[in-house]
């Protein structure tokens, strides 16, 4: 295994080859009408088409790069410029930014203070088929698949170049396209544009998955993703054993059994077994184990963990984006909180937590909220403007300082972006996933997992749970916004659990002080108009 300190420098994933990146980038505004369009020569006789790249098997590598790149980096030339989504401030169409505003705006978690455009609208759970955030991560989602395919179609199975193996650099693309097409079932349904390799090449309306939404008749996404992550999964590295930031065998294990611990909710039959498998399979490995320090898994230093099963990477010089978690943490500090205390220059004063998350903290103990990582705002916990950052609860999780709260050794000079890198999948989540599968297969929590949940609980600092607790309730729920708040689970655990339209409210849902309930087609977003406009193969989800 690689030394972590190394952090992608091999592989060179911080500096994408331009050339490379510039022929991978697929027009964003009309994706899925008209996708792969990269056949034709261009005028310019300077220019590079993909045939010419492909052409030497050198390039691989920098085009795998650009593959992974895609969920950090927002275009073609650093933070501004050349944008891979073009119709927004190119911070907007980030692929980490999108999904968090997607995953955590519309839930007890979070809510944002920025009154852009239609943003408002998805923490108050009343957006539209117009809504330019969830088109932007929309268009994002069906960019990386895009990227993806392009790779596949263009990458042979057999042979390697300087000690690679073609077969696991095409097993990484597949993890890739079925990740980003992961998000788009959970986000839109069975009804996205699907295209693989084996669909032509140049302009061509592509047909959806199958029937538009969730259901037993509308799995045909769901099953795809399942069968290549399956099929890969003996592919890729065993756990750890690769670079920082690829794909192995530990990565796999975590998108199955999220496919898995969900399926009930996209094909209405439950699969707790094969989620329980496959997370034994993950702990057995015996490759993860918890940080030390809870604050640690989100500081400049946390590539050092061996909690991080896969994460997006960012640093500082390399991957300068407006989205990523330049923004997570830029937009999280405001009012008065030290922006120096972050690591960086100045806050943006966006994004804080409801007073519904800070309730969830019944220790005053825990070292993951009240009095630690989340602090009442200025002006109280409760808000009654959405607009103003100072009321609700500060979010100290995320910083651009080491652990230690010692400054990063190789920071941007102007302070903007940042070196943390976020932490995709970690063990206390497989950890707590495998709990819930147990409990919802078999009625009960094993003695095994339960000692595993103790562990992240004396991390935190709090008391040991019981059986009767564990089991009882919604009390794994709790626990998992207790750890993993703002780390984009949030919104598809609500679902899962029966609690995002109805059975919970919090402030702002329904565009309410106090929150009220939605109807459930709210459940899914709308497959964006634009998209529906330019390709008439496709069809809107429910209630849209």
């Amino acid at each position: 295994m690689l030394d972590s300190n190394q952090k992608l420098k091999k592989m060179n994933f911080k500096n994408i080859s331009r050339k490379v990146a510039a022929v991978l980038a697929i027009s964003s505004i009309t994706l899925s009408s008209c996708v792969n369009d990269l056949d034709t020569e261009p005028i310019d006789p300077n220019a590079t088409t993909a045939n010419k790249v492909f052409a030497d098997p050198a390039n691989y590598i920098n085009a795998l790069a650009k593959l992974y790149a895609g969920f950090t980096l927002s275009g073609q030339q650093g933070p501004t410029g050349n944008p891979d989504i073009k119709f927004l401030d190119e911070g907007h169409g980030q692929y980490l930014r999108g999904y968090y505003v997607l995953q955590e705006l519309p839930t007890d978690e979070a809510i944002n203070g920025w009154n852009d455009g239609n943003l408002p609208r998805i923490s108050q759970m009343t957006w539209q088929a117009n809504n330019e955030f969830i088109r932007a991560f929309y268009y994002r989602a069906i960019y990386q698949v895009s990227l993806a395919n392009e790779f596949l179609r263009n990458v042979p199975a057999d042979g390697e170049v300087n000690g690679i193996q073609f077969s696991t650099m095409r097993a990484e693309a597949r993890f890739i396209r079925a990740f980003a097409y992961w998000h788009a079932l959970d986000l839109f349904g069975n009804g996205v544009p699907f295209v693989t390799e084996g669909d032509p090449v140049g302009a061509f309306l592509p047909n959806p998955a199958g029937l538009p939404g969730w259901g037993s008749d509308r799995r045909e996404l769901f099953d795809f993703i399942v069968s290549e992550v399956k099929e890969i999964e003996t592919m890729l590295p065993e756990p750890r054993t690769g670079e920082l930031g690829r794909a192995d065998k530990g990565a796999a294990y975590m998108l199955l059994s999220k496919l898995y611990l969900n399926a009930e909710t996209y094909t209405g039959t439950a699969m707790w077994s094969e989620a329980e498998a496959e997370l034994n399979k993950l702990v057995a490995s015996g490759a993860y184990t918890l940080n030390p320090s809870y604050k640690g898994m989100f500081s400049a230093d946390n590539h050092t963990s061996t909690e991080t099963i896969f994460s997006f990477n960012f640093n500082a010089l390399n991957t300068q984006t407006f989205g990523g978690m330049t923004y997570m943490i830029h937009a999280a500090v405001g009012g008065s909180m030290s922006a120096a205390d972050f690591g960086i220059n100045s806050g943006w004063g966006g994004n804080r937590a409801l007073r519904e998350l800070n309730a969830k903290f019944v220790d005053g103990a825990d070292l993951r909220g009240p009095g630690e990582l989340l602090t009442v705002g200025d002006d109280g916990g409760d808000i009654d403007d959405q607009f103003k950052f100072t009321q609700g609860y500060f979010v100290r999780k995320f910083t651009n300082n080491n652990a230690d709260g010692t400054a990063i050794s190789n920071p941007d000079p102007n302070g903007d972006h940042v070196d943390t890198d976020f932490p995709t999948f970690r063990y206390s989540d497989a950890v707590l996933m495998l709990a819930e599968a147990e409990l919802k297969g078999s009625g009960s929590v094993s003695g095994g997992t339960l000692a595993l949940i103790n562990q992240i609980r004396t991390r935190a600092g709090v008391g040991t749970v019981t059986p009767t607790e564990v089991n009882s309730g919604l009390w794994i729920l709790d626990e998992r916004a207790r750890e993993l708040y703002w780390e984009c689970h949030r919104r598809t655990d609500l679902i899962r659990w029966g609690q995002y339209t109805s059975g919970a409210n919090w402030q702002y849902k329904g565009g309410t002080v106090n929150g009220t309930s939605v109807a459930d087609y709210h459940r899914l977003m709308p497959i964006p108009s634009s998209d529906l406009n330019a390709n008439p193969n496709l069809k809107q989800n429910e209630g849209y």
